[in-house]
This record gives C-alpha cells, sequence and structure tokens, in this order.
C-alpha cells in the first residue's frame, strides 16, 4: 500500500481524542509550574526552620522564593541578626539575588559584605579590611552561627564584615 502522509495532529481535533502537542505542552507547562512552586514554598519553608535552628529571632519571618530570588521580610532584633538572616538565605543552593525588606528594631551601623575568592583565609580578609590579619576572630564571630570552623570558607561564601568598635 505504501507511506501516506497526514497532518499529524488532526486526529486529535477531529475526533476529539488525544491532545494536539500544544494542549499536551500547555498541560506540561502548568504541571512544572505547580510543582516548581511547590519546590519554591518548601525550600523557603526549609530555610526559615534553619534560621530558627541558627537561633536567629526574627518576627513574623516570612521568606518567599521565584525563580532564583528570595524575598526576605520581618522584623529583626539588631542589624547583625538582619545580616546573618540575609546570609543564610544568600548562601543557600539556587538564590541568586536576596530583596531583603525585614525591619530592625535597634539599628547599628550595617556591615560589608564580602565574597571569598579562592586562596581566601579569613587572616588575609580581616587583614584587607582591618589592616590586621589578627583580627580575624572579629570576621569569624560575625559568621557565626554559619561558620563552625574559621579555617573552613569556600570560594563564592559571601561573609559579613563588621565595623570595628
Amino acid at each position: 500500500m505504501g507511506l501516506f502522509s497526514f497532518i499529524k495532529n488532526a486526529g486529535a481535533k477531529v475526533f476529539g481524542i488525544g491532545k494536539t502537542d500544544a494542549e499536551e505542552a500547555a498541560e506540561v507547562s502548568a504541571e512544572a509550574a505547580a510543582a516548581k512552586l511547590k519546590g519554591e514554598e518548601a525550600a523557603s519553608k526549609k530555610l526559615e526552620e534553619t534560621i530558627a535552628d541558627l537561633q536567629l529571632v526574627v518576627e513574623h519571618l516570612n521568606i518567599k522564593i521565584s525563580n532564583d530570588t528570595a524575598t526576605v521580610t520581618g522584623a529583626a532584633h539588631d542589624q547583625s541578626t538582619k545580616e546573618k538572616v540575609v546570609l543564610v538565605v544568600g548562601n543557600s543552593n539556587g538564590i541568586a539575588a536576596v530583596d531583603d525588606q525585614m525591619t530592625v528594631e535597634n539599628p547599628e551601623p550595617e556591615a560589608q559584605f564580602y565574597t571569598v575568592k579562592s586562596g581566601d583565609t579569613l587572616g588575609k580578609i580581616a587583614k584587607k579590611y582591618y589592616g590586621n590579619a589578627m583580627k580575624y576572630p572579629v570576621i569569624f564571630e560575625a559568621n557565626k552561627p554559619m561558620l563552625k570552623n574559621p579555617d573552613l570558607i569556600y570560594p563564592g561564601q559571601v561573609l559579613r564584615i563588621p565595623h570595628l568598635n
């Protein structure tokens, strides 16, 4: 008999059976969007739990993730807590930006942020910002509880560099 050519999706339209490519794509897209939203909500809740586990207290903390941006709202007791929350969220896998909309009950000077480069140590960073490598414990303390060991920092990680009093 031979090979006959047909319009691929006409059957679904003519007989009302099956789905067109466009219908299938729309369905897959809707399922993917729902799964992504569910994943973003789960990631938001996990970050909120992590912040609570780290004993960073923020009243009415709310984290909303959309694509690779996290929006953080709530009232932090002090600037240090606010900055640590931003760092916990921003140093999480999949987050490229943090929209910080938190308020601070007891304002104080903002710390600087520093992105760790290959070969960096807390001593080298302290030397750069404070002129004294032996001031590295100030940076280490400012980044607790996210840092557990002053020798364990990694490229791409963002650290708080507080002002010296």
